[in-house]
């Protein structure tokens, strides 16, 4: 009898380095969001990708590596959406309702790269560690600016309430998700968008200080 010979897996066809290499990286989100860093392995992720684990260290030249570029690409999507919602209007509340719905999109987005952001299993990697507090530290700063240049506040003063609203934002998103909330997104980003608004708006513009001291 003659051996049994098991088929060849299947490979992708060639593609330019930058499409390859945006292929690898979605792959490898899925199957880090699946599994964690420490249970992922290249010779999977080489796998699904339809490629040679060659082929793969050729764009990334170990697990960490991949695992890094992945987390980069995410902490800049979301830093770049909050700095849209921050310019996307001159009026506050709607900066506020921007900024907030933001993460109830980001949480909610089929791929789940939130849970690379928010839930890392190598958090104490010094160089994962350094991507996942640009999160917040970069969107409280953006955050921050704003507050400052409009109400006059202390910087010291701004950037805390900034911190407290990125926070009120990705936990409360997080919350709803992974709680099987019986409230709609629509539902919870608008009570978030309420609760931080009637804080913030709280605090006085510095133009509309200055027009009552005229008064």
């Amino acid at each position: 009898m003659s051996e049994a010979v098991s088929p060849l897996r299947p490979r992708t066809s060639r593609l330019p380095r930058k499409a390859r290499r945006a292929q690898l990286l979605q792959v490898a989100l899925d199957v880090f969001v699946e599994q964690g860093y420490h249970s992922a392995s290249m010779d999977e992720i080489a796998d699904r990708a339809g490629v040679s684990k060659p082929v793969l260290y050729q764009h990334f030249p170990g697990k960490l590596d991949l695992y890094l570029a992945l987390l980069e690409t995410s902490v800049d999507t979301v830093v770049n959406s909050v700095k849209v919602a921050l310019a996307s209007t001159s009026d506050n509340k709607r900066r506020v309702q921007a900024t907030m719905a933001h993460w109830y999109d980001y949480v909610s987005e089929e791929s789940e790269a939130f849970r690379l952001v928010f839930e890392s299993d190598l958090s104490n990697e010094p160089a994962v560690r350094h991507q996942l507090d640009r999160v917040l530290h970069e969107s409280a700063a953006l955050i921050a600016e704003v507050i400052h240049d409009d109400t006059g506040l202390p910087e010291a003063a701004s950037h805390l309430l900034a911190v407290s609203l990125v926070g009120m934002g990705q936990v409360g998103a997080r919350y709803w998700l992974d709680n099987n909330s019986t409230l709609s997104k629509e539902e919870a980003a608008q009570l978030a968008i309420g609760l931080a608004w009637r804080g913030i708006g709280g605090f006085p513009r510095t133009d509309e200080e200055k027009h009552q001291g005229e008064e």
